[in-house]
């Protein structure tokens, strides 16, 4: 049975397990969820994931949420040893690592001031500008120390992925981040070398900076944390 991936069309993590799929040459069929419709939040969707977010797999019945844990799932099953998720102990520690810095802290910060005023009603503050540069110098230094192409290693991971499309949004705000030169070589290094994946990043990127321009009406959506701005008819 080929495996379902529940994803959106623009969110960083449906993102990354795509292309993950993709340098894989995994089949799989792509279910689109309608954020704009609330179907993540219905009760059928909540069968799949209890915490209603997105992306979810479902290989033949074993549903998987946390675009972490498929990443790591869809590596260990389908390609032990490939190269996207190293058996060597140390640099295998190293992407969980990223992984965990992308979650926590990168695409934390980083979302909490491109994508979050783009669909709901927050504003770009001092304080959330502070924390985008936080974090950036962060990854800027782990670039710098371990001293490799990519993110973990000298070759792609899926640390990668989840840290390009974090970073993606950036440029999708027209965000300057260049100052950052190991980022900026690391994310056009990508660009460049990997085209296929990063057309996945694009289309999503061309998606944001749309609704950035032309901010959804979400007021039906009555999610349960982010705040609805109000839209005048």
């Amino acid at each position: 049975m080929v495996m379902k991936l529940y994803a959106v069309s623009d969110g960083p993590p449906s993102l990354s397990v795509r292309q993950a799929l993709a340098k894989l040459e995994l089949p799989f069929e792509l279910v689109n969820v309608d954020f704009g419709k609330g179907e993540h939040m219905t009760t059928e969707y909540a069968l799949l994931n209890p915490q209603k977010e997105i992306p979810v797999l479902d290989d033949d019945g074993f549903y998987l949420s946390e675009s972490n844990a498929i990443l790591q799932y869809i590596c260990d099953k389908y390609a032990p040893g490939n190269e996207l998720y190293p058996l060597d102990s140390k640099t295998r520690a190293i992407v969980n690592h990223r992984l965990c810095f992308n979650l926590s802290t990168y695409y934390a910060n980083i979302s909490a001031y491109t994508m979050a005023p783009i669909f709901f009603d927050y504003q770009r503050t001092e304080l959330g500008l502070k924390k985008v540069h936080m974090a950036l110098d962060v990854f800027e230094t782990y670039l710098q120390r371990l001293g490799t192409k990519y993110a973990a290693a000298d070759h792609l991971t899926i640390a990668d992925f989840q840290l390009i499309n974090s970073t993606m949004t950036l440029e999708a705000i027209d965000f300057d981040f260049s100052k950052y030169t190991k980022i900026y070589k690391w994310y056009n290094d990508f660009k460049s070398q990997y085209p296929e994946l990063w057309k996945i990043s694009e289309g999503a990127m061309k998606e944001i900076q749309y609704f950035a321009a032309n901010p959804p009406d979400l007021t039906h959506l009555n999610h349960p944390i982010h705040p609805i701005r109000k839209i005048n008819k």
